[in-house]
């Protein structure tokens, strides 16, 4: 059965037939060197203070909350709605690590001397409602940063760009329930109260369709859209056709930026 729009696989990695595929999905992203980078700059927003205590949602494996306790020298709390994700950042070393659903924290006020969440709003079926959270259990002078993709933003270089742009489209209206929210989170900072709200983008270029997971399962796009009744079968296989093309042809290249929404906790 196709997933209904608007889901991804994250939205319910444990009832997958393979939870622990994920897994690899998130590490596979992690050694992206693009994603290194802005993943050391979510560390420099945050400002971590020696030994103050800060929490990632979406924590996923745990690795980032690891290497962000390590190179500051703080506490961190990982939550994430998958016990298969929470079971495996335990096994990497995240003692502290929670299954736990952002609408609904179950922390106290003010617990925390900042927070973060990568990649994971897109996900979210109440994006308000959970930046809310977060400022909820953050302290006064707290730090939260918030990095999505905005898919507004989607590039691909192939010769059908017709065709491209309705590709494209599916997986920024359809395929994610935030598709492109990123490029508005300032606002929704704003509006929550945060000061000193910065945005920064981070584009990733891709130009080794083998790499990021398989250049993040683009070829098989249109044949979603197509089961969800938004292409053709025609189209499906024109896609899949020009995408290979395009590799052949060895100018394969496909793009999106995150922005790095940042703020203060008045």
């Amino acid at each position: 059965m196709p997933e209904p729009p608007h889901e991804h696989g994250f939205t319910g990695v444990d009832q997958q037939s393979d939870p622990s595929a994920w897994i690899d999905v998130l590490d596979n992203a992690r050694r992206e060197p693009a994603y290194a980078a802005y993943k050391r700059r979510i560390g420099e927003l945050l400002a971590p203070v020696a030994g103050a205590r800060y929490l990632e949602v979406g924590t996923g494996t745990g690795t980032d909350a690891i290497t962000l306790a390590t190179r500051y020298g703080v506490d961190v709390v990982g939550v994430d709605t998958s016990e298969t994700m929470v079971e495996e950042a335990k096994r990497r070393g995240l003692s502290d690590a929670l299954v736990a659903d952002v609408a609904s924290l179950p922390f106290e006020d003010s617990s925390f001397e900042g927070a973060w969440a990568d990649r994971t709003f897109q996900h979210l079926t109440d994006p308000v409602g959970a930046l809310a959270e977060l400022v909820r259990v953050t302290r006064s002078g707290a730090r939260i940063v918030i990095v999505d993709p905005d898919y507004d933003t989607q590039v691909v270089d192939v010769a059908d760009q017709d065709l491209a742009r309705k590709v494209l489209r599916f997986r920024a209206d359809h395929a994610l329930r935030n598709g492109t929210l990123a490029h508005r989170m300032g606002g929704l900072f704003v509006r929550a109260g945060l000061t000193e709200v910065s945005v920064e983008p981070a584009t990733i270029v891709l130009r080794d369709p083998n790499g990021l997971d398989n250049a993040m399962g683009l070829r098989g796009w249109a044949g979603i859209a197509h089961e969800r009744g938004l292409l053709s079968s025609e189209e499906a296989d024109a896609w899949r056709e020009v995408v290979d093309e395009a590799i052949a042809a060895g100018h394969f290249l496909y793009s999106f930026t995150l922005f790095l929404t940042a703020g203060t906790r008045p």
